[in-house]
């Protein structure tokens, strides 16, 4: 059976700093993989292996090849992956905004072994565009999972200048809750261990409605740490274990808070969470910083 994975991203940098990051052997080992071995014509190698690498291949077994090679335009290579042969086109196009629209094609030829085949390949390429960003951006923000780390997870911290008591009711108050967290949604919270935390999102992913983001707390410690459960983001309810933990520590600046989303399955289900939650984070430091106005804000607590 063969099928095809398309996705795209527009990046921020311009088409010829895109693909210098994706053909420079330094800049690929700073945010796509352990070891590379990378030509610059087609029928010349693409190899990369080790770690960082979907199905942790050796050296042995990176035998990619380029297929095609357009500075700024094109790179093609083929990809042996679990054994199987798939083919990878990455096209860029100017975009609208100034940056570069970074599109994926992805046609795999045969059967990848394991649980949800098409996620597989649909997180390995969101990890990947989100890493080649934070790279292009800086450097900061560059998460690359050990595929061998059996508990994978994502861990981000940051410093809000308000004291604990602050950040904390901003983790729990619907109105603050609306604000950074609830996109619009109606936000319910029951404030003890067992009790609902739901945010109300809504959506569709491929024609099917999704109830997503958490639905209880699991811990509970004033002013420390507060874990809730995590849903599937697609909606698949076999994929389950997910938590966020928020742990609250005082500084000196106010309030060191560490987000740590666990219980992956896999490391490529990290997907693009490491991209995602520092922006949800900033939204929240906004919000525990400037106070709880509930003037407009859909919420509801329900205790």
């Amino acid at each position: 059976m063969t099928w095809t994975h398309e996705y795209a991203w527009t990046i921020p940098a311009p088409s010829d700093r895109l693909f210098a990051a994706l053909t420079s052997p330094e800049a690929l080992r700073r945010w796509f993989a352990e070891s590379v071995e990378i030509g610059t014509a087609v029928g010349g190698p693409y190899r990369f292996w080790g770690r960082y690498t979907l199905g942790l291949p050796t050296a042995a077994l990176a035998t990619q090849r380029i297929t095609r090679f357009e500075p700024g335009r094109a790179l093609g290579f083929d990809w042996t992956l679990n054994g199987t042969p798939t083919m990878v086109t990455l096209s860029l196009a100017p975009a609208d905004d100034g940056g570069t629209r970074l599109s994926v094609r992805h046609e795999v030829r045969g059967p990848l072994g394991g649980i949800r085949e098409r996620e597989l390949i649909d997180d390995w390429w969101r990890l990947v565009f989100g890493n080649l960003a934070m790279h292009l951006a800086g450097g900061e923000g560059v998460l690359r999972p050990d595929f061998a780390d059996p508990a994978p997870e994502v861990r981000i911290a940051i410093v809000i200048e308000a004291p604990p008591a602050a950040v904390f009711r901003a983790l729990l108050e619907p109105e603050a809750l609306a604000r950074w967290f609830g996109q619009g949604g109606t936000v319910s919270v029951d404030p003890k261990v067992g009790g609902r935390f739901e945010l109300g999102w809504k959506y569709q992913i491929e024609g099917k409605d999704v109830q997503g983001g958490p639905t209880k707390i699991l811990e509970l410690i004033p002013d420390r740490r507060l874990v809730v459960d995590w849903t599937d983001w697609r909606g698949d309810p076999t994929v389950t274990g997910q938590t966020i933990a928020f742990e609250l520590e005082p500084v000196a600046q106010g309030t060191r808070v560490t987000l740590v989303h666990a219980g992956f399955v896999r490391p490529v289900d990290i997907s693009d969470y490491p991209f995602g939650w520092p922006w949800f984070l900033g939204k929240l430091r906004d919000v525990a910083e400037a106070g709880v106005d509930p003037g407009g804000v859909t919420g509801r607590r329900t205790s």
